[in-house]
C-alpha cells in the first residue's frame, strides 16, 4: 500500500542564473534536465552522477551560498533519499535549507520545501520528533505567508497527516488529509491529479483502520481522475491499481485483485521500462497475491525477478531490498526451506537497521519473522532473544 507524498521532491526547479556566464547556466539547464531523465528512468546512479557535477558548475560559478547551489543540493539529496541512503541525503538538505534561508529569507516557499524534504529522511527512518518540528515549522511559515486556501497550506496538511498516519495517528490524521482534500478541490477543482493523491492518501488512512467501505470509493474515485487526467498507461495509473488490488488483497478477494496487479504491471514495463524499481514493487504485489494463493511456483520468480530490479535500481542497501528478501524468505519458511530462508532474514534485518535505524518497526518484524523459524528449527532460546528485542522495539513506537 502505497500513500503520496505531495511536495516533497522538489527536483529540478529553474531559478534565474543571475551572475552567471551564459554558457555555465546553459550548461546547468542541461545537466539538471539529464538529472530529471535518468530520476524518471529510475537510473538513479547516473543520476547521481551527473547531478554532482551539476553542484559543481553551480558552485563554481556562483559561490557556495547561491541559491542554485541549494537547488543542486537538494537534487542530489532527493536522489540518494530515493535510493534509501537518508544518511547522504540530510546534511545535503541542511545546507540547502541554510543557504535558502540566508539568501531567500526564512519565509520563502523553497525554505519550506527544504524543511519539508529534510522532515521526509527523518520520518522514513522512523525520526519521528524531529520529522514532526519540521513539519511544522514548514506549516507554520505558510499559514502566516499564502491565504488559508492555497495548495501549498494543503501540501503541508497532508505532510504532517502522512506522518501521523505512519504513526497509526488516525485520529489526528483523519482531519489534515479531509482539510487538504477541500483545499485542493475548491482550488484545482474536482478532476485534478492531486486531488486524486489526497483521495488516495485518505483511503490508505481508512484501509490502515479496516475501514475498507470506506477506502474503496476513494481509490476509485482516485483511479478514475487520473485517468481521465493523465490517460490509461500513466504511471500514477499503476500506484493507484496497486492500491485498489491491495484493498481486495486484504479481504482475501483475490481474483478481484490479480488483473488489478497485473495491468499496473503491465502499464509499468510499458511506460518505465522493465527494470525500474516501480515495476519491482508491481512484482512484488503480484507474487504476495500468489503466494497467498498457495501459487508458489508462480510466486517465487516474481519475488526473485523484483529482488533482481530493486539491487540493481536502488542498491544493494536500500529497504525495499530487504523487502524483497523478507518476502522471498517467508516463501521459503513457508515451505520449510529453513536453510534458504535464514540468511536472508539476517540481510533484511542489517539492510532495515542500516538505513531506518535499529527502533524501526521494519527492525521488529524482521526480527519477529527470524524467531518464528528458529521456534519452528528448535533453536528457542534465539527466537526468545529476538523476540524479546522485537517487543522493546514495540514498546517505544507505541
Amino acid at each position: 500500500m502505497r500513500r503520496i507524498v505531495s511536495g516533497l521532491v522538489a527536483l529540478l526547479l529553474t531559478l534565474c542564473m543571475g551572475g552567471y556566464a551564459h554558457a555555465q547556466g546553459k550548461e546547468w539547464k542541461k545537466l539538471n534536465s539529464e538529472v530529471m531523465s535518468l530520476y524518471r528512468q529510475g537510473q538513479y546512479d547516473r543520476a547521481v552522477m551527473v547531478a554532482k557535477k551539476a553542484l559543481q558548475v553551480a558552485e563554481k560559478a556562483a559561490g557556495p551560498d547561491h541559491p542554485d547551489v541549494a537547488m543542486s543540493l537538494n537534487n542530489l539529496a532527493e536522489l540518494y533519499r530515493a535510493q534509501g541512503q537518508y544518511e547522504l541525503a540530510k546534511p545535503l538538505h541542511k545546507r540547502a535549507l541554510a543557504i535558502r534561508q540566508k539568501a531567500l529569507g526564512p519565509d520563502h516557499p523553497l525554505v519550506v520545501t527544504s524543511l519539508n524534504n529534510l522532515a521526509e529522511s527523518y520520518r522514513a527512518q522512523g525520526q519521528d520528533e524531529q520529522a514532526e518540528s519540521l513539519f511544522k515549522r514548514a506549516l507554520a511559515i505558510i499559514e502566516r505567508t499564502l491565504s488559508p486556501d492555497h495548495p501549498l497550506v494543503a501540501t503541508s496538511f497532508n505532510n504532517l497527516a502522512l506522518l501521523y498516519d505512519s504513526r497509526g495517528q488516525y485520529r489526528e490524521a483523519e482531519p489534515l488529509f479531509k482539510r487538504a482534500l477541500a483545499i485542493w478541490e475548491k482550488t484545482l477543482g474536482p478532476d485534478h491529479p492531486d486531488v486524486a493523491k489526497s483521495l488516495n492518501n485518505l483511503a490508505t488512512l481508512y484501509y490502515s483502520q479496516g475501514r475498507y467501505v470506506l477506502a474503496e470509493p476513494l481509490y476509485k474515485r482516485a483511479l478514475a481522475i487520473w485517468e481521465k487526467a493523465l490517460g490509461p498507461d500513466h504511471p500514477e495509473m499503476a500506484q493507484s491499481l496497486n492500491n485498489l488490488a491491495a484493498l481486495y488483497y486484504s479481504q482475501g478477494q483475490y481474483r478481484q485483485a490479480e488483473p488489478l496487479y497485473q495491468r499496473a504491471l503491465a502499464i509499468g514495463e510499458k511506460d518505465l521500462g522493465p527494470d525500474h524499481p516501480d515495476v519491482g514493487t508491481s512484482l512484488n504485489n503480484l507474487a504476495e497475491l500468489y503466494r497467498a494463493e498457495g501459487k508458489d511456483e508462480l510466486a517465487e520468480p516474481l519475488y526473485k525477478r523484483s529482488l533482481t530490479i530493486r539491487e540493481r535500481a536502488l542498491g544493494p542497501d536500500h529497504p525495499e531490498v530487504a523487502t524483497s528478501l523478507n518476502n522471498l524468505a517467508l516463501l521459503y519458511d513457508s515451505q520449510g526451506k529453513h536453510e534458504q530462508a535464514e540468511p536472508l532474514y539476517k540481510r533484511s534485518l542489517a539492510i532495515w537497521e542500516k538505513a531506518l535505524g535499529p527502533n524501526h518497526p521494519d527492525v521488529a518484524t524482521s526480527l519477529e519473522n527470524r524467531a518464528a523459524l528458529y521456534k519452528k528449527t528448535d533453536r528457542k532460546e534465539e527466537a526468545k532473544a529476538l523476540e524479546q528485542r522485537a517487543a522493546a522495539i514495540r514498546a517505544i513506537r507505541r
